[in-house]
């Protein structure tokens, strides 16, 4: 047997001395370049008080070692305003006191916090119009009942929403559903516009007297300061619209009433979309580009902000501000360039920023002035101090999965919060392991996600962890999901994984194949089933077991290679569209049958809007609402689910993508011979990574 290690080094020996500098945003001095932007999790509750687990995760971060972090968005009135039920707000007095403790908390760990303040317009959703008073006034009679009872009737009232059958959202005109909110809007009246302006005016100052070190105005993302700014959302004709000017009066105003009542040694950072990026999916001439962008931070600039935090698209483009993992780190970084080279104030920037070396790159190269890193201190909450200590090899990184986003929107219903494919400790900041291991074996069979996390977190409490893999490297299913095109950043969590569980002290042993005498002859104290899941092949399909019949694990791991034929793919899930995207760069002709009336059903949008241009240009061919009934010499035999016409395609080689099958034959074998046998990840329940990487660490927290 050998010990297996794919680790490679990353950034040994580098200094970071820029990333390392202090920096004045106004009079405030940010300790190092390193800035936790805004992202909205869930961690909050109806009446917008920071709840424990939010000054946790908080805190923690600042514990970690960020300069500066600039809290979720933040609301400043309840009625109109509230994008969650449960965000943080700074709409009343009362909440001054409850924030003041979460800001010194992160103080207290030498860090800054701003506050950001924001109205979501009309992305917001029409079911949110008014909840929030409503919530905040029965929660106060009812008490918890009345949580209990709203998230069990919050998915139906979708329903309504989705009927067009509740208040419109605000809007600087009527115009377009803004995309993934759909929701009708209306004109806001001028009345309307400055009642909003002064709330944002008193938001401020009540940040202010909570302690926080300066406010950040959410003018991106396709939000309401943002939607005054552009000509394809505010068509109005009176001091608010019409002329670039007269566009930019709703920003300025907030800005300039804020200065004049806080005082202008209250710092104040505009967080600016530079770019609504229109083009970039295909309409050319909607909205505002990068020329207007630049010119609208020179004015803010002009106007006292203190810093510009540039960030570019909103939720019609929503991919171009949040990227899907295809995306090239540092691809938008000539935006902010754009910006820094017309102005005198900081510019902060996300950028897709990824790595140490990244950040220090463009710091240097005057890029930016700090780097934002959101996602990344979602991973790794401790990014800047391992780095700062030499330990990059430590960093959890980033996948760029979107199952935060995903996951924190569904969970919205429910009363939860987001999750993370990467760090399963999201949300529980506070808890600790116990290291009662006592040096007691356990064999963990399989090295993908779920085996690799639940092997780290008990090495980590101090048991003897050997792990077993039967495949000559380490990483299980992601292997197969790093196959398709542009999806090498699922290879990052496979090195974490196997590094760290490594350096806890777990042995790792690729090409072995475990089975009763070797668990009867070991006689460990455990043993961890995490042999993952296989594709599934069902023999109702006549002509299944033909030859030219594939699964896309046989496609994804390399084992069949198809070139320049018809390919027929049935099923249109993530796999089988990525599996599609793989076929067609070797040449292939490929046609996906999907039996939903719909591609890629139950997905995530921005996967699908991801992958959907590059098979397009592909010219994939899309059949939906048919059911693959028979594989016969030609090609496929489907039938049409509304009128069961016959359909028949013509396929030199079908790849089936219909879901995968637990893999666990060997958890009865090893019951005989071990007491503590656990079934997890895939083996267990097939499901994301998430829920592999979750499982591995509760089982391993509580063995």
């Amino acid at each position: 047997m050998i010990k297996y290690n794919i680790f490679i080094m990353r950034g040994a020996g580098m200094e970071y001395k820029t990333l390392f500098t202090p920096m004045k945003i106004g009079n405030v001095e940010i300790k190092n370049r390193i800035v936790m932007p805004p992202m909205m999790l869930g961690f909050g509750q109806f009446n917008g008080k920071p709840t424990e687990e939010m000054m946790n995760y908080y805190e923690e971060r600042a514990i970690g070692g960020a300069g500066l972090i600039i809290t979720e968005i933040t609301r400043v009135d309840d009625f109109s305003g509230a994008s969650a039920f449960a965000q943080l707000a700074i709409s009343h007095d009362y909440h001054i006191k409850p924030l003041a403790e979460m800001i010194n908390r992160v103080h207290s760990h030498g860090a800054k916090m701003f506050i950001q303040l924001h109205h979501p317009g009309r992305q917001n959703l029409t079911l949110m119009m008014g909840t929030v008073p409503l919530s905040v006034g029965m929660e106060r009679v009812m008490g918890s009942l009345y949580g209990k009872m709203f998230y069990k009737l919050a998915p139906s009232a979708k329903k309504l929403m989705e009927a067009d059958l509740l208040p419109k959202v605000y809007s600087p005109s009527k115009c377009d559903r803004a995309y993934s909110a759909e929701s009708l809007n209306k004109e806001m009246t001028v009345r309307q516009i400055k009642k909003i302006i002064r709330e944002f005016i008193l938001g401020a100052k009540r940040a202010k007297a909570a302690g926080a070190d300066g406010v950040e105005l959410h003018a991106a993302h396709g939000y309401l300061i943002q939607q005054f700014l552009s000509p394809y959302t505010n068509q109005r004709t009176d001091e608010y619209g019409g002329s670039f000017d007269k566009r930019m009066k709703f920003l300025l105003d907030i800005l300039k009433g804020i200065k004049a009542e806080c005082g202008k040694n209250f710092p104040v950072i505009v967080r600016l979309s530079v770019d609504e990026c229109y083009k970039e999916i295909g309409r050319e001439g909607v909205g505002y580009t990068l020329p207007d962008g630049v010119r609208m931070a020179k004015i803010i600039e002009e106007n006292g902000a203190d810093a510009i935090d540039v960030s570019s698209a909103g939720y019609d483009t929503y991919n171009y501000w949040l990227e899907p993992t295809s995306f090239e780190c540092g691809w938008r970084k000539y935006m902010a360039r754009a910006v820094k080279d017309a102005v005198k104030i900081p510019v902060l920037a996300a950028n897709l920023i990824r790595s140490p070396e990244q950040a220090e790159s463009q710091l240097e190269d005057g890029t930016q002035d700090f780097v934002c890193l959101g996602r990344p201190h979602i991973a790794d909450p401790h990014w800047a101090n391992k780095v700062k200590e030499g330990r990059e090899d430590e960093i959890s990184r980033c996948i760029c999965c979107l199952y935060c986003m995903e996951s924190m929107q569904a969970n919205a219903y429910k009363g939860t919060h987001a999750q993370c494919s990467v760090n399963p400790k999201l949300g529980h900041e506070k808890e600790t392991l116990k290291v009662n291991g006592n040096g007691r074996s356990v064999l963990v069979v399989g090295a993908g996600p779920a085996g690799l996390m639940c092997a780290k977190t008990l090495a980590k409490r101090g048991f003897d962890v050997l792990v077993a893999e039967k495949q000559e490297k380490t990483g299980g299913q992601l292997l197969l999901a790093a196959a398709p095109p542009k999806k090498e950043k699922i290879n990052w969590l496979i090195e974490d994984l196997t590094h760290t569980a490594q350096k806890a002290g777990a042995k790792i042993e690729c090409g072995v194949t475990v089975d009763k005498e070797m668990i009867e002859k070991a006689k460990p104290y455990a043993v961890i089933i995490a042999t993952g899941a296989n594709a599934i092949k069902p023999r109702a399909i006549k002509g299944s077991d033909r030859d030219n019949v594939f699964t896309t694990t046989d496609i994804l791991n390399g084992s069949v290679e198809i070139k320049n034929k018809k390919v027929a793919v049935i099923g249109s899930g993530m796999t089988g569209l990525e599996t599609s995207e793989l076929l067609c760069e070797n040449g292939n002709d490929v046609t996906i049958v999907e039996m939903a009336s719909e591609i890629a059903p139950g997905t995530w949008m921005q996967h699908v809007d991801d992958c959907m241009p590059r098979l397009l240009e592909h010219n994939t061919k899309f059949i939906t609402g048919h059911k693959l009934v028979e594989i016969d010499d030609t090609g496929i035999v489907a039938v049409d689910i509304e009128n069961e016409n016959i359909k028949i395609i013509r396929a030199d080689y079908v790849i089936l993508s219909l879901g995968v099958r637990s893999e666990n034959s060997l958890a009865t074998e090893a019951r005989s011979v071990c007491k503590n046998v656990l079934v997890i990840g895939d083996a267990g329940k097939t499901g994301r990574i998430a829920d592999a990487t979750a499982q591995g660490y509760e089982i391993g927290k509580r063995l």
